[in-house]
C-alpha cells in the first residue's frame, strides 16, 4: 500500500467519495501512474465485517448524518430524515447495491429530441451519445465481471424469478431473464461466484458481488499511487486568486479539521452529498458556491421512479431466497407515449427482510391489511419498478439551516413528483399487479416508493455552460481542474440502474485526466 502522501503534495488529484464514480477513477489513475488521494467519510470495513441482518447492516453501512427534506413526496412523509439509503463507508454504495447494470438504450441520451418539451421538465440531450459511451461500457462490464456479457453466463432463477418470468410470459412479454448482473456467476478476478445466500443489499459475504472496496481500491493501493483515508469528512474545495482548485479541508476521525492540497479534486460524494459540498465552498469569487455560473448545482435531482408490488401465493415461494434483484423484464423500458407517459420503466425482482418490510408496507397502517400481509411472507413475491423520472429545476439539494456536528450545513433535499412520474408508476402498478394475478396470487398489493437509492443529477452535464455545471468529460465548465465524477453528472436518468453508467463514465474521465495532465492542460 501507498505511503501516506504529504498534506502539502499540491501534485495529487484528489477524489472525494470511494463508491462507484471515485473509486473506479481512483484505481484507473493510480494504474496509470498518477498519485492519488481519496477522502472517504466513513469507515473501512472489508466483506468478512458485513452482517446479514438489515437493522445492523443499516447502522454499520448506512449515511445516517442529518438531512432535511420538503416538497410533496411521499418520502418527505414517510421518512423526512432519510430521504436517500446510501452508503457512508470505503466502497460507498457499491457495498450495498443490488448489482444490476444495464447500459442506457440510445434514445436516454438524447432526451430533449425524443420526447420534446415536456411541461415542467428541464430536459437536455447529454453532450455524449450511445456510440460514444459504447467503448467504456463494454471496459466497465469487462471490469465488473457482468453476468451474460463476455460469455459469463447469468445467474440461475430463484423462486421469486420464476414466479416473475410465468407472469411475464402469461401477459406477452418477451424480454425477460436473470438480468446483467455484476455478480459473479463463475469465480473470477479472485473472488468467489454468487452462492445464493440473498441479503445482497447488506454487503455481499462472499465478495462476488463487484464493489470498489474489494476491487477497484486493493488493485488501486497494489500500484503504491492511491491512499484512501477513510473518517475524512470533506467540508468545503479551497481555490486561489486565479479560480483554480487547490486543496479541500475536512474533519478527521476526532474532528480536528486537516487540509490536502490537489493539483485537481473529483467530486464524488453522491448527488445529494457532491453539490452540498460546491454549495459549501461558496467564496468572494465564487458566491453561489463552485462552478455553479449556470445556477444548477443542486438542481435537477432525480431519485428515478420507483415503487413496488408483492404478490401473495397459496403455496411458499420463501422469495428471500438466492440474488435477491437478479430477475428483470425490459418490454416496458422502451419509450412509447401511448402510454401516456415519455420514458420507460423496468421491473425486477426485489426481496426484503421480516424487519424491512414491516416498516416499508406502509409505515403507520398496522391493520388487519399490514398484519395478514406479514403472516403471508413466506408466500410472497416481489418486485421493483424503476423508470425514467422527470428533471425539474425545482427538485433540488439546499443548503439547510440545520447544521451538522462539524458546522456544515446539512442538505436539504426537495422533491415533488412530476405529473409523468405519477402516470408511469401507476400503469407499473397495474402492470406488476396483472404478472402476479396472471399466475394465481391470492391478493396483490402496490407499496409506495422507499428512501431512495438512485440520487441523479444536480450538477448535470451539458454542451452549453449555461444549462449545466460539467461538460462531457465531467469536468466543471467554471473550472478546469475540478471535476464530478458520481451520478449528480447524469443530465437525464435513464430507465436503467445507474451504477454501470456510472463506472464507464469513470473509466472514460480518467483517460481525459491522464491526457490532459501529460499536455499540462490542468
Amino acid at each position: 500500500m501507498a505511503a501516506p502522501y504529504s498534506k502539502d503534495d499540491d501534485s495529487v488529484v484528489v477524489i472525494i467519495g470511494s463508491g462507484a464514480g471515485g473509486g473506479t477513477l481512483g484505481n484507473e489513475l493510480a494504474q496509470k501512474g498518477i498519485d492519488v488521494v481519496i477522502l472517504e467519510a466513513g469507515s473501512r470495513h472489508e466483506y468478512e465485517d458485513f452482517i446479514n441482518d438489515e437493522w445492523a447492516s443499516f447502522s454499520q453501512l448506512a449515511w445516517t448524518d442529518a438531512r432535511t427534506t420538503s416538497g410533496t413526496w411521499r418520502v418527505a412523509k414517510n421518512f423526512p430524515g432519510l430521504p436517500a439509503w446510501i452508503v457512508k463507508a470505503v466502497g460507498g454504495s457499491t457495498t450495498h447495491w443490488a448489482g444490476a447494470s444495464l447500459r442506457f438504450q440510445e434514445h436516454e441520451f438524447k432526451t430533449l429530441t425524443t420526447y420534446g418539451k415536456v411541461d415542467g421538465a428541464n430536459l437536455l440531450d447529454w453532450p455524449i451519445t450511445l456510440q460514444d459511451l459504447a467503448p467504456y461500457y463494454e471496459k466497465a462490464e469487462a471490469k465488473m465481471g457482468v453476468t451474460r456479457t463476455n460469455g459469463l453466463p447469468g445467474l440461475p432463477g430463484n423462486n421469486n424469478f420464476k414466479i416473475l418470468e410465468a407472469g411475464a410470459k402469461k401477459l406477452g412479454y418477451k424480454e425477460c431473464h436473470t438480468g446483467r448482473m455484476a455478480i459473479n456467476s463463475v469465480q473470477r478476478d479472485d473472488r468467489n461466484s454468487c452462492q445464493q445466500t440473498g441479503f445482497c443489499f447488506q454487503g455481499c459475504k462472499w465478495g462476488a458481488k463487484w464493489s470498489t472496496l474489494y476491487t477497484e481500491i486493493p488493485k488501486g493501493e497494489a500500484t503504491g499511487k492511491l491512499e484512501v483515508r477513510p473518517d475524512s469528512h470533506v467540508l468545503m474545495i479551497e481555490h486561489d486568486d486565479s479560480g483554480k482548485v487547490t486543496g479541500v479541508v475536512y474533519a478527521d476521525k476526532d474532528g480536528n479539521k486537516q487540509r490536502q492540497k490537489a493539483r485537481i479534486v473529483a467530486v464524488a460524494g453522491n448527488s445529494i452529498e457532491s453539490p452540498r459540498i460546491l454549495l459549501n465552498s461558496a467564496s468572494n469569487t465564487f458566491k453561489d458556491g463552485l462552478a455553479n455560473s449556470s445556477g444548477q448545482v443542486g438542481r435537477n435531482y432525480m431519485r428515478h421512479m420507483t415503487g413496488s408490488v408483492y404478490g401473495v401465493f397459496e403455496k411458499p415461494v420463501h422469495f428471500y431466497r438466492g440474488t435477491t434483484m437478479a430477475g428483470i423484464i425490459q418490454d416496458e423500458a422502451k419509450h412509447d407515449p401511448s402510454r401516456g407517459f415519455v420514458g420507460g420503466y423496468e421491473m425486477e425482482t426485489l426481496a426484503l427482510g421480516v424487519p424491512f418490510m414491516a416498516a416499508f408496507l406502509d409505515p403507520g397502517a398496522w391493520g388487519r391489511e399490514f398484519t395478514t400481509a406479514m403472516d403471508s411472507y413466506a408466500n410472497m413475491a416481489g418486485m421493483w419498478l424503476v423508470g425514467e423520472d422527470m428533471p425539474q429545476e425545482s427538485n433540488r439539494i439546499t443548503l439547510s439551516d440545520t447544521k451538522d456536528k462539524h458546522g456544515m450545513p446539512v442538505a436539504n433535499v426537495n422533491f415533488d413528483d412530476h405529473p409523468n412520474d405519477i402516470a408511469m408508476r401507476n400503469h407499473a402498478y397495474k402492470q406488476g399487479m396483472a404478472i402476479y394475478d396472471a399466475v394465481g396470487a391470492t391478493r396483490t398489493f402496490p407499496t409506495p416508493p422507499y428512501p431512495s437509492t438512485h440520487n441523479l443529477g444536480t450538477n448535470r452535464m451539458s454542451e452549453k455552460a449555461q444549462d449545466g455545471v460539467v461538460n462531457k468529460h465531467g469536468q466543471t465548465h467554471d473550472i478546469k481542474n475540478l471535476f464530478i465524477s458520481d451520478g449528480s453528472q447524469f443530465t437525464t436518468g435513464g430507465a436503467e440502474n445507474p451504477t454501470l453508467t456510472i463506472v464507464a463514465l469513470a473509466i472514460r474521465q480518467a483517460d481525459f485526466i491522464a491526457q490532459e495532465m501529460s499536455a499540462g492542460t490542468i
